[in-house]
């Protein structure tokens, strides 16, 4: 059922379903990626640089901003699959939407908010999002 659901996802995304790009996109997905990348490799150095100033203040080190992920959000620490779905903005910010298929097969939406620093993209928080009931 859940790979029915994903797959139908993203065959929706690629037939135009989907959002007319945003030009920050591309910056803003490459960042996503790259702390997902740098998760994959337990490199929790370069993962924290893509935080925003105020989650390294939360977290203090890399090492305790990697436990915290390994954690709270394994399914980013070790993911099977990431899809990038809509950029939106909310009250002036910006979110990226993220589903993100585990080891496992299991499916989670997440949105990242997204704030520019010295003119990089950084992440400033991220949130699991509801699973949506698909009834029976």
């Amino acid at each position: 059922m859940h790979r029915l659901l994903f797959s139908a996802i993203f065959a929706f995304g690629l037939a135009g379903w989907g959002h007319a790009q945003d030009a920050r996109e591309p910056a803003i997905q490459s960042t996503i990626q790259d702390q997902i990348d740098a998760f994959r490799a337990d490199d929790f150095n370069t993962a924290f640089s893509y935080a925003s100033p105020m989650i390294q203040g939360m977290f203090g080190t890399p090492e305790n901003f990697g436990v915290m992920v390994q954690r709270g959000y394994p399914m980013v620490w070790r993911p099977d699959d990431v899809r990038y779905l809509e950029l939106a903005e909310k009250g002036g910010r910006l979110f990226q939407k993220v589903m993100i298929r585990d080891q496992s097969g299991a499916l989670h939406m997440l949105e990242y908010q997204m704030i520019q620093v010295n003119g990089d993209w950084q992440i400033n928080g991220v949130q699991l999002l509801p699973q949506p009931d698909l009834g029976a």
